[in-house]
């Protein structure tokens, strides 16, 4: 089984999965981490600078299309993914290819996270997901 954490430096774990410059991939044999590879975030829109970094997040401060479609084909051997945060269609996406997101609620550092995950602490967090992008409105 392999699980990616999002991170910014390779070491740390991003706030948001789109904005992450790496995923670190952990592989996973017998319940423990037998390797580790690092994949440089070339496939989505934030790490193909089409985002404005500060832009308003009302109007989302995008320029560019938010397809997953990139990132999907480069977690694809993942189970499932760790990050601290991580837009709601994102997550959709993920879950529609068969991989798990999960949105950590207190810090910690990636071995932590993983382990924790591969112990069954983790499950995908549904509800914890930004939804300031969602389309609907509430009533």
């Amino acid at each position: 089984m392999k699980i990616g954490v999002a991170s910014y430096n390779g070491e740390i774990i991003s706030k948001h999965f789109g904005r992450s410059r790496y995923f670190v991939i952990f592989d996973i044999e017998n319940g423990r981490v037998v390797k580790r590879e690092l994949r440089e975030n070339t496939f989505t829109a934030h790490a193909r600078g089409e985002c404005r970094e500060n832009g308003p997040h009302e109007d989302g401060g995008h320029r560019g299309n938010h397809d997953h479609d990139g990132i999907i084909r480069a977690l694809h051997d993942c189970e499932a993914v760790l990050c601290y945060g991580m837009g709601w269609r994102a997550a959709e996406d993920l879950k529609t290819a068969g991989i798990k997101a999960c949105i950590l609620t207190e810090d910690c550092g990636m071995d932590k996270a993983v382990q924790a995950y591969i112990e069954g602490k983790l499950k995908p967090a549904d509800e914890l997901f930004c939804r300031c992008h969602e389309d609907t409105v509430e009533e």
